[in-house]
């Protein structure tokens, strides 16, 4: 059975949240390692679902807002400070009837249009935060088990990070996450 737009729904959904998003880094290491404090997750990074970026123009003209190809960033921040640190995680999830080539093709979009001095829109809890880009971005790819197999293998020989996800680990993690939270209202 190929993806189903439910899955791209339900991942996107998920992930929007820092909590999940944390969860997700927790399935490729490396990234997970980025992040400031593992102790003060919702304040250590800022999940931003299809982020838009202003990119910084020249004097002669206005900056303008883009709309990225990938589906979700995180930034990290440094919970002392409150500012946003180096590190930007750019999420691709694998979209219904999308195929390799089109998977890759917007990393490489993103790629080239985070290559510009550019800063974040930031979600309007974030908003005092400087948003200003880096040159640290890190891809991450998100498939699932019905992705099919040429995906993974080609993923695997652009030598890009991917996790495979499973609908039932997404509702897994949400109702772990909600049991967690009623223990800590009692």
């Amino acid at each position: 059975m190929p993806v189903q737009r439910y899955h791209y729904d339900a991942c996107l959904a998920e992930y929007s949240n820092n909590l999940s998003a944390i969860a997700l880094l927790k399935q490729y290491r490396p990234y997970l390692e980025i992040i400031p404090s593992l102790r003060r997750p919702e304040e250590s990074i800022i999940t931003i679902p299809l982020p838009i970026v202003r990119l910084c123009q020249d004097t002669k003209n206005p900056a303008e807002a883009v709309c990225l190809p990938c589906d979700l960033a995180i930034l990290t921040c440094d919970p002392e400070w409150k500012i946003k640190s180096g590190a930007e995680i750019i999420i691709f999830i694998h979209r219904p009837h999308e195929d390799f080539s089109h998977l890759l093709k917007r990393w490489r979009k993103t790629q080239v249009w985070l290559d510009k001095s550019y800063e974040w829109l930031m979600p309007f809890r974030y908003k005092h935060i400087l948003s200003e880009g880096t040159n640290t971005v890190y891809p991450l790819f998100v498939i699932f088990p019905e992705t099919p197999q040429r995906i993974q293998r080609g993923l695997v020989g652009a030598n890009l990070p991917f996790v495979i996800l499973t609908l039932e680990s997404i509702f897994h993690e949400d109702i772990t996450k909600q049991e967690e939270l009623q223990s800590k209202d009692f």
